[in-house]
């Protein structure tokens, strides 16, 4: 059964035409993807399904009282409250009906009301009416629902009790996604809702949104996603929709099938074309000619048949994307990043713990974990924003540093996006022009606001000023969030094809699997490293934590082993010396794959001619090498005995 249903559908915004001739259909359950690149107009789209705001022209027909839940990019509004309340606001009528209750129960206990019986039946029957209507609505398992909902999304109970209005922008998504999620509309409407998720959080979304039993339809630029939950993509293109009965990968394959066929389609219509119009001008000539006005006829009405013939549109097999030019100023030296036993805490709350990793030229890494574990703040401790508690981090020879964090917009900036490119630059306009139109700013798109820019824009002008600096390590934080899938894919090409050295924060999987050679996952205080891409690290991770199950269910299952006595512990101690501070497995590996990796590095370094003619030198780097290698060897011996 439709329960949407939009037909040749118009709609401005201000003077600029967004949809121009939009045909859809929403069924029961479906579960749909809406794609299109950024201005296509999605977000307008959804906001019309919402009832937010109404179509210039053309037909939206939604079924009587279909409840619809609806989470924007930008959170709403709300003045005061809790967390809690937020989540729980969309039961408003189950938290009135459970007041109500509550009210009835006092007054069914107040002494007076024993002595009038037919007022205490009244009570009680009202009660009755209203304790049916709360179970049967789900009452009893509100808080439950609650708490599965928040705990999936990763939000901690201590944060019931924060003011709302407290919480930052993407916590504020977060939120409204729960509460969204809690009250279980029967079509979920979605504007990019994995923006502020962290992957475990987007993989229990994914779960969640498949054994969802309504319909939804949900804006998304991140490809696994969609090819994990949705079987129907609706393109928005040139302001039309496009219907796709695929989810995204194969959507991907049936659009490259349809281009192709339009495209044959449009060059057999355009010889036609060019065949008529001969025709006609010929027709003409010899009317001209002889003065029969049978040719001028004939010529008239194979012009009306022309006009009349419903032209193919031309399809653009390669459409205009932005161009990210990376080209670093000069390379630095081997050792890029150095972190040894690096140590923050923010008060009682600690995010590393002797954490220690090695960036070498040429590496693409992947920096994962659980939003809260410190991704941000280690690459504020590498650009030297911040500095850690304990331990060093030393950034290597000529490396130049550039950063993309995630940024909201400068609150003071009025600008238009060519003032401010011009200032952050240091550039003439022309040039400046010139600049911006490689990424997708040109015409009056210069002139616009910075502030109005989209999600989107605002990375794109951040990332055209990173790339004019050159530099050849960057540090990239969530580059992906709010760009479409054309700009994705444009910025992985050209970071597949950069000679420098990346480390990104993503939890785009389809960006991680293209760039990765190595993934970093922060988790208790320690840099965890697994070799290969996303995947590789899914598959290694799930084993890993199947083993440290397995492990955990033995030693509980196992007798409790005898004191030993103090000279016995010490002996211990001793024998564990060179891993003293790794108190589990998992940092013990951590340890030895810097070990290895160090130990490649100096190979390779004693392999170097220069370095064969200076004796001396050659010396003191072998003497380092045997250290270095007996530490990996006592390293080998802890983890054998661990």
């Amino acid at each position: 059964m439709i329960i949407v249903n939009g037909g040749h559908i118009k709609k401005y915004y201000g003077a600029n035409l967004v949809l121009e001739d939009v045909t859809f259909e929403v069924q029961e359950k479906e579960r749909i993807g809406l794609v299109g690149r950024n201005g296509s107009g999605k977000s307008t789209l959804i906001s019309l399904i919402a009832k937010l705001s109404k179509p210039d022209e053309g037909m939206l027909t939604i079924r009587k009282e279909l409840r619809i839940g609806y989470l924007a990019q930008i959170p709403a509004h709300w003045d005061d409250g809790s967390v809690y309340d937020v989540l729980a606001s969309s039961c408003k009528e189950l938290l009135a009906c459970k007041a109500r209750m509550t009210e009835l129960e006092q007054q069914m206990s107040d002494p007076g009301t024993a002595g009038d019986p037919q007022h205490l039946e009244r009570l009680l029957a009202d009660y009755a009416k209203l304790q049916e209507r709360f179970q049967t609505e789900g009452g009893y398992e509100l808080d439950a629902r609650i708490d599965t909902v928040a705990n999936g999304l990763q939000i901690p109970k201590a944060m019931y009790e924060r003011s709302y209005a407290s919480l930052s922008g993407g916590e504020k998504t977060k939120i409204g996604l729960a509460a969204l999620l809690i009250s279980k509309p029967e079509l979920l409407l979605l504007d990019e809702p994995t923006n502020h998720l962290d992957l475990q959080s987007v993989a229990w979304l994914e779960s969640y949104l498949n054994s969802y039993d309504g319909a939804f339809l949900v804006v998304s630029h991140d490809r696994a996603f969609l090819d994990n939950v949705v079987s129907k993509i609706i393109e928005l293109e040139d302001g039309e929709a496009l219907s796709y009965h695929a989810n995204y990968s194969g959507y991907v394959r049936e659009k490259e099938e349809r281009l192709l066929q339009q495209f044959a389609q449009y060059q057999e219509q355009q010889k036609q074309i060019k065949k008529m119009k001969e025709s006609i001008k010929q027709l003409t000539e010899w009317g001209r000619n002889s003065g029969n006005e049978k040719f001028f006829r004939r010529a008239a009405s194979m012009q009306k048949a022309l006009d009349r013939m419903e032209k193919v549109k031309r399809p653009v097999l390669d459409p205009k994307s932005a161009e990210f030019q990376l080209k670093p100023e000069d390379r630095s030296g081997k050792r890029v990043v150095t972190m040894t036993s690096v140590s923050k805490r923010y008060g009682a709350k600690e995010l590393l713990n002797e954490a220690s990793g090695l960036l070498l030229y040429g590496d693409k890494i992947m920096l994962l974990g659980r939003n809260g574990t410190g991704k941000s703040t280690l690459f504020k401790m590498i650009t030297g924003e911040e500095s850690p508690d304990d331990g060093s981090i030393e950034i290597g020879a000529r490396v130049e540093i550039g950063y993309l964090a995630q940024e909201e917009y400068p609150a003071d900036v009025k600008k238009s996006v060519l003032t401010y490119f011009r200032e952050q630059a240091a550039m003439e306009e022309g040039e400046a022009r010139s600049h911006l139109a490689r990424y997708l700013f040109y015409g009056a798109d210069v002139f616009k606001g910075v502030s109005q820019l989209s999600g989107g824009e605002w990375t794109r002008l951040r990332l055209a000023l990173l790339i004019l600096k050159k530099p050849n390590l960057l540090l990239l934080d969530e580059p992906t969030n709010h760009m479409d899938i054309a700009a994705r894919e444009a910025l992985e090409e050209a970071l597949e094809d950069f000679p420098g050295t990346i480390l990104a924060i993503s939890h785009d999987r389809y960006f991680i699997n293209k760039l990765a050679s190595q993934i970093w996952e922060l988790r208790s205080g320690g840099i965890h490293v697994y070799q290969g891409s996303y995947d590789d690290y899914a598959a290694k991770r799930d084993r890993q934590l199947a083993a440290e199950s397995a492990l955990a269910a033995a030693v509980a299952a196992k007798p409790a082993a005898k004191p030993q006595s103090v000279t016995a512990q010490a002996s211990d101690k001793q024998s564990i010396k060179p891993a003293a501070s790794a108190v589990d497995g998992a940092k013990l590996e951590a340890r030895i794959e810097l070990a290895e990796k160090e130990l490649a590095l100096l190979d390779a370094e004693l392999m170097e001619q220069a370095l064969q003619a200076n004796t001396e030198e050659l010396a003191k780097r072998w003497a380092y090498r045997e250290e270095l290698q007996q530490r990996l060897n006592e390293l080998y011996e802890c983890w054998t005995n661990w």
